[in-house]
């Protein structure tokens, strides 16, 4: 075999290919989009101009957010994958497998946030199931499957970026990684940092989805029109974002790091706990690829949604690389593979015992 498993997290791309991407079960020439690296979604063919798309996560429940604020990050996480093809959502089937532990009034609450945000999406409950078992524990309490239908003429996918289009990333770096441990260590944040900026790190957490961002965007068109590629930056960041969307498109990239929003709670936050901001987790941070002159529309209709975005660079060919020029330097931009947030979290969490 090419490597062993991992002892946490997703497979490698050699093992998924070793043992996953040749068995995929009956071939269908529906599908137009299937399992593959970098790209969220799948994509078959209805018919009639339609297509179906659907991704599938984890449904990830942290007690200690609360039920209320731990519903809304699973929901919007389980979204914003979906929500990057151009489409909104129009179908939830979700899977609840609960641990023991959990109260009658901690499902009612968590169920609650979950319709709330899905009715708000305009997203229906279309199937599921529900249980309480032996050996289930937070925060994998089960999975879904989120699923778009709309025109085939209108979805993208991470694939689609063209050379000489221009790249957009909302929010800036490290949002996720920020907001997670605003929420987990307010304590030692405040006493640190002070209450005020405490309680602005915390208001991060509920930037950690691109529902808005991704839908914002593809609004103004899509592929010709617009929007030709978008991708959420989860784990290993920025970087690992940018990198994953010019693999899968087959481009190359030039991107100003100076151009990257970073925020000043993400900025100290980061510092303090020893993470690198721009290749630390960062679900709610979108990137996206344009055509040059949808750019500035692009810009306008985010900034009216009151979401900030930044045009930090160009897609070039693929000969080129993905480049990042930081001062007056130009360096290659390599995939960071260790996100920085995990040690820092475990770190962090090991002080406070």
């Amino acid at each position: 075999m090419a490597n062993e498993l991992p002892e946490m997290g997703k497979i490698s791309p050699e093992i998924f290919d070793e043992l996953i991407y040749l068995r995929l079960g009956k071939k269908s020439d529906k599908i137009l989009v299937g399992p593959r690296h970098g790209v969220d979604i799948g994509v078959a063919d209805l018919g009639n101009g339609q297509v179906l798309i659907t991704t599938t996560d984890p449904v990830f429940i942290v007690p200690e957010y609360g039920f209320e604020r731990a519903a809304w990050f699973a929901t919007h996480i389980l979204v914003s994958d979906a929500v990057t093809s151009g489409l909104p959502p129009t179908y939830l089937s979700i899977d609840l497998n609960l641990p023991l532990s959990m109260t009658k009034e901690e499902l009612a609450t968590m169920w609650a946030a979950i319709h709330r945000e899905s009715e708000k999406m305009g997203m229906a409950v279309l199937s599921g199931h529900t249980a309480r078992y032996e050996g289930c524990s937070y925060p994998m309490v089960g999975g879904a499957t989120v699923i778009c239908i709309g025109d085939a003429d209108k979805y993208v996918t991470p694939e689609m970026a063209q050379v000489g289009d221009a790249v957009i990333i909302t929010k800036g770096a490290a949002i996720e990684a920020t907001g997670l441990f605003a929420v987990t260590f307010t304590k030692q944040i405040a006493e640190e940092f002070g209450e005020e900026f405490q309680k602005r790190s915390e208001e991060i957490f509920w930037e950690m989805s691109v529902v808005e961002d991704a839908l914002t965007a593809a609004s103004v068109g899509t592929r010709g029109g617009g929007v030709t590629a978008m991708h959420d930056a989860t784990e290993c960041g920025v970087w690992g974002g940018l990198y994953e969307l010019a693999k899968a498109s087959g481009v190359g990239m030039r991107i100003r790091k100076e151009d990257i929003i970073l925020k000043q709670e993400v900025e100290k936050i980061c510092s303090f706990y020893g993470m690198e901001p721009y290749s630390s987790i960062s679900e709610g941070t979108l990137i996206l690829t344009c055509v040059e002159d949808k750019a500035g529309d692009i810009l306008k209709a985010l900034e009216k949604k009151g979401i900030r975005a930044t045009l930090v660079g160009e897609v070039i060919e693929e000969k080129f690389g993905i480049l990042l020029k930081e001062g007056k330097e130009e360096r290659p931009l390599d995939h960071p593979r260790i996100d920085p947030f995990w040690p820092a979290f475990g770190r962090a969490l090991e002080g406070l015992k």
